[in-house]
């Protein structure tokens, strides 16, 4: 006989499960829902009243400025090196939560994702009589699975309450670097599994009565590699929120609380109803493309990301279904949380670049993805390398929605081809010359090539795709922190150019090496060695590929002081060609290396890569052409292979008509070579991906998902992915040089019978 519970057995449940929870891990109502909140009480209250608009601009004004100063502060005042390259945020909440707005500098993705915890914060401390949210408490964070970027930043937020009331929040973010993780520097490649991330802090109160808790402090000191940047960007992001919160309540006193919360409301209301205008705007219909990452940063994978933006009437669908599966442990899977904080970047950067930074901007836009794929994973995956799938979110957006927006008779920004998408630097740690241990990431990843624009060619080395307002930072201060010497820096790289009618800003050589430290290392976390990283739009080029190349074995310093001619220029292509140090092993490799310790004075070469090309290559201005070779930015055998022109290679004097009738013959070529789609496709198009190629991803059916790799080969529903399990790369080595051993060993026995 089956028993039933009473309505006061229920509640009784109820009560227990709700005061025994086991954990309180990352809540799916909360890291799943990027729009803003309804109105909450409150608001409803205030806006019922009526808003001056006249006053909320002026409020906004205010607020900006106070986002500014706080910013300014822990850009001068923050210990990590992102904190001096602009590698921050400051941002204003709701009560309830909302990102309303953000400091006009700054990672708008960090901001853009830290509503995530204090959505937790609020639902889950906020009544907790062990914890509680009062007057001078703060928060500090920097799980990603409960709503971040990734684990290498650090935020600290503080609730705002005016008599007795909460009204607001205030955060500071920093992309502090070290966490502890199992490889320096804070971004593992070599991760596994979450638990060789480092630091790992679910929302938490480190504040009380406006003071560090010294005991949790020092627990997370005694988990870096570096106590003393833990300690100091906990106070500096601490007093950086103190100082805005200040400003905030200086703006209740003034204009009183009404005027401040419906002015925050409205903020947000205000970008979403003008979004929900701009998508009705664009002619409806669908747009696809896909993206592909060709490294794990431990070996060779081609890893799709699939996408087909959707709009009708003021909504609008990006669908990501048919992207690769996630990695069970490998560290390059990324949770949802941080890549809509990209999209939203995306936004605001290439998309709408005149609208206020918001969470608002994506209200009107739906996500869709495949559970346990390598954007949407499960908890236990490995992200420490997020930013690989991250990145290629950021500039998602780009191709389909200039596509949509180029036949707007009114347009908001210039339509662009994407930004060069990857984290092009080298990751560090060990021993300074100072005998402190650390580890960290060089500035150079801020330097990515813009993608060509529809009237302009791209800028060089503008900034980091994750960031529009971020700076390079000054290599002298960083040798003097650490021991890394800067051989070769920010010098353009010739001929790694993304072509068209306008070509892509190029990016920068960074050659690198060691000297006064007994112990020290780098790593990279960088793919698009073997397939282009960005794509060209309207028929501009993609980038080409870039490799890690390395010179082992000498000591540079050694061969300058005996030899000061011995290397005439630092340039990594004529180093690798010509070889000048003598002795030396050169390799070139992909651009996804795990931690390695380096010799003093050997030496580490990468390359910031080029945005994307806009328009046929034929249609370039011939003076354009000559001003590239002008500037040494290209070579002479690029400009007549590629541009097709005629000119005098002493002078740089176009022959124009000869140029005419050299481009128009390649396009009768152009011509002859082609072939109707159908055949073309019965040539090119296969049912299924190459068995020799490692493949993860949907092919012609985003339901239908591939796994390939090695002896491997599974196909999955999209819904019933399993997630892969890729073999440690020493092993496959090992495994490789026994076939070789056995294979010698029987040559040698058939050879002495």
């Amino acid at each position: 006989m089956q028993q039933t519970n009473s309505a006061e057995d229920r509640v009784l449940l109820q009560k227990f499960l709700a005061e025994n929870t086991l954990f309180l891990g990352p809540d799916p109502e909360i890291v799943n829902n990027h729009r803003i909140s309804a109105r909450s009480a409150m608001e409803e209250e205030v806006l019922a009243k009526g808003v001056d608009p006249h006053q909320a601009h002026h409020i906004r004004g205010i607020i900006n400025s106070a986002l500014s100063e706080a910013f300014t502060m822990v850009n001068q005042m923050g210990a990590a090196p992102g904190a001096k390259w602009g590698d921050l945020v400051t941002a204003v909440f709701t009560a309830q939560g909302d990102l309303s707005m953000i400091a006009p500098k700054g990672i708008v993705a960090f901001a853009s994702c830290c509503f995530y915890p204090i959505r937790f914060i609020i639902k889950n401390w906020t009544n907790d009589p062990t914890v509680g949210v009062r007057d001078g408490d703060g928060f500090i964070h920097n799980d990603a699975r409960y709503g971040g970027i990734h684990n290498t930043d650090q935020s600290m937020m503080m609730p705002l309450f005016y008599k007795g009331e909460l009204v607001c929040w205030v955060s500071s973010t920093i992309h502090e670097g070290e966490n502890g993780a199992c490889e320096p520097g804070g971004m593992p490649a070599a991760a596994e599994s979450k638990y060789d991330e480092g630091l790992k802090m679910s929302p938490f109160k480190v504040v009380e009565n406006f003071q560090l808790k010294r005991d949790l402090v020092t627990f997370l000191q005694n988990s870096v590699r570096d106590p003393k940047l833990q300690l100091e960007d906990m106070k500096v992001k601490l007093h950086a929120v103190m100082r805005l919160r200040e400003r905030i309540i200086s703006i209740l006193d003034q204009f009183g609380r009404d005027a401040l919360v419906g002015t925050l409301r409205l903020h947000m209301e205000d970008v979403e109803t003008e979004v929900r205008r701009r998508i009705l705007e664009l002619p409806d219909g669908t747009v696809r493309i896909a993206q592909f990452m060709d490294s794990t940063l431990r070996e060779n994978a081609l890893q799709k990301l699939a996408l087909a933006v959707t709009v009708k009437g003021d909504q609008m669908t990006l669908d990501y279904r048919g992207t690769s599966p996630q990695f069970m442990n490998r560290s390059v899977n990324c949770n949802l949380t941080s890549f809509t904080a990209a999209l939203i970047t995306n936004m605001l950067q290439s998309v709408w670049p005149d609208l206020p930074p918001t969470q608002a901007v994506m209200s009107q836009v739906h996500i869709i993805t495949d559970p346990r794929s390598i954007i949407n994973p499960e908890g236990e995956m490995p992200q420490a390398m997020s930013l690989m799938p991250l990145f290629k979110g950021d500039i998602s957006l780009t191709i389909p929605l200039n596509k949509f927006n180029y036949s707007l008779p009114h347009r908001y920004t210039a339509v662009i081809a994407p930004q060069y998408d990857q984290a092009a630097t080298l990751i560090y740690g060990g021993l300074t010359q100072h005998g402190d241990p650390t580890g960290n990431f060089c500035a150079d990843i801020n330097g990515n090539g813009q993608g060509a624009r529809s009237h302009a060619d791209g800028e060089h080395s503008i900034s980091p795709v994750f960031g529009y307002m971020c700076d390079t930072g000054e290599h002298e201060l960083s040798e003097e922190d650490t021991p890394i010497v800067r051989l070769g820096a920010q010098r353009l790289a010739k001929d790694r150019i993304a072509w068209g009618k306008y070509r892509g800003g190029m990016g920068y050589e960074q050659i690198a090496t060691v000297r006064h430290s007994g112990l020290w290392g780098f790593m990279t976390g960088c793919e698009g060695s073997k397939f282009p990283s960005t794509q060209g739009l309207f028929g501009g080029y993609s980038c080409p590929a870039y490799t890690l190349c390395k010179i082992k074995g000498v000591n540079v310093f050694d061969v300058l002081r005996d030899d000061p001619k011995a290397v005439e220029v630092f340039d990594i292509v004529k180093l690798m060609n010509e070889r000048p140090i003598k002795g030396a092993k050169y390799t070139s490799n992909d651009m996804g290396m795990t931690f390695e310790l380096c010799n003093e004075g050997e030496i580490y070469m990468i390359c910031q890569g080029s945005g994307g090309g806009y328009g046929d290559v034929l249609e370039r201005d011939p003076a354009l052409v000559m001003k590239d070779l002008a500037e040494d930015l290209m070579s002479h055998e690029n400009a007549r292979d590629i541009y097709k022109v005629v000119y005098d290679e002493r002078t740089l004097v176009v022959d124009e008509a000869a140029t005419t009738e050299l481009r128009a013959a390649y396009r009768r070529e152009r011509i002859s070579r082609g072939k109707p789609f159908d055949a073309f496709c019965e040539e090119w198009v296969t049912p299924e991906p190459p068995g020799d190629v490692p493949y993860f991803g949907s092919w012609d059916n985003p339901k239908e998902i591939y796994a390939i790799f090695g002896d491997i080969r599974n196909k999955m529903d999209s819904d019933k992915i399993v997630g892969m399990y890729m073999p440690n790369p020493k092993d496959v080595k090992i495994g490789e040089l026994e076939a070789k051993v056995e294979q010698l060993q029987a040559q040698l026995l058939a050879a002495t019978r």
